[in-house]
């Protein structure tokens, strides 16, 4: 049976996409999928196989697939507008901040924007050694040197040298970027690095160095940025000046947040659940999750695993109010149920 195959799902655990290797696995993945087998198939397992079956679906069920929401259609969109943009620029390159709050997809749709555009450069220039793509996040409570060390980290460069300062190893990076013509970069998690401070200043210059040295365009995102001093001062203004800024929040209770329950219960793989009971309780989903993408997918996630782990093969209310998600959205519904 094809699902055998699957069971390495489980063990075949991702590699971070702050390597080389790991980046270029994530571009490279096919969306996970596990066919449902026919209910005279599923009766006729046996114990090892219901095992392997139910190991597959668990692995399935825990990534998910990937909902295209309106926010990551901006973003990719206007990511790639700004690429082409900087292609022929000589002077300042355009960049872009994703701003929100916790669990509104930020991360999701900034490396969906990588990777799109890295299949997309693949495509044009097959057969090469290009890294178009960079993706790292900013150390907390780091410094300029940290942060060079990250991308060194990301290239797999040999190990740097007490010795060695900031610039030294964004020059060194610099020149290995430009070799492999690198397109776009991503730095993640930005709320690590406070602008309001000395230090937040000393990375603001360090960024503004690397994005001087670097024909390519830049990509950050992180928690409610502009709270962060990001753009005040000389630097802030600056970078303001010279950024596109797209805002994440949650999703209001409409038509856009019924289509991605429905687009995550069609991809789910249970044997008993009833098609449209996740749609048929959108209201209750939104209040649960505050419109939260990434709380909606966890508790959707995990209702999935415990109905595969119990055997009920379905979600039900009860169901998903047994399933614990993220603490704010727990405390944001039980504020909400308190005022009813």
């Amino acid at each position: 049976m094809e699902f055998l195959n699957d069971v390495s799902q489980l063990e075949d655990r991702p590699q971070p996409t702050t390597t080389v290797e790991g980046w270029q696995r994530f571009v490279e993945a096919d969306p996970a999928d596990v066919a449902l087998l026919p209910k005279g198939d599923w009766s006729a397992l046996t114990a090892q196989q219901r095992l392997i079956y139910d190991e597959a679906r668990i692995a399935y069920h825990a990534e998910l697939v990937v909902v295209t929401t309106s926010a990551i259609r901006e973003i990719t969109n206007q990511g790639r507008l700004l690429a082409l943009l900087n292609q022929r620029e000589n002077g300042a390159r355009r960049g872009l901040i994703v701003s929100g709050a916790a669990a509104t997809g930020k991360s999701t749709a900034i490396k969906q924007l990588g990777r799109l555009h890295e299949l997309r450069t693949r495509a044009r220039h097959p057969d090469t050694e290009r890294i178009p793509v960079v993706y790292v996040t900013a150390p907390p409570k780091g410094s300029p040197r940290k942060l060079a060390m990250e991308f060194a980290r990301f290239l797999g460069l040999p190990r740097v040298t007490s010795r060695a300062n900031a610039t030294d190893i964004a020059d060194a990076v610099c020149r290995i970027l430009i070799d492999v013509r690198c397109e776009i970069v991503i730095v993640d998690e930005l709320h690590n690095i406070n602008m309001a401070t000395t230090a937040g200043e000393d990375h603001s210059d360090h960024m503004k160095y690397l994005t001087e040295h670097l024909p390519a365009t830049f990509i950050y995102a992180g928690m409610d940025i502009e709270r962060s001093g990001m753009f005040t001062g000389v630097r802030g203004r600056q970078l303001a000046g010279r950024c596109v800024l797209v805002n994440t929040g949650p999703f209001p209770h409409q038509n856009e947040w019924k289509q991605l329950v429905a687009s995550m219960e069609s991809a789910l793989r249970l044997h008993r659940h009833k098609p449209g009971t996740l749609t048929a309780s959108a209201k209750y989903l939104h209040q649960r999750t505050r419109g939260m993408i990434g709380s909606l997918s966890h508790l959707i996630r995990a209702a999935a695993i415990r109905a595969i782990l119990d055997g009920t093969e379905a979600i039900s209310r009860d169901a998903m109010d047994a399933v614990r998600i993220d603490h704010a959205a727990e405390s944001s519904a039980r504020r909400a149920g308190s005022r009813q």
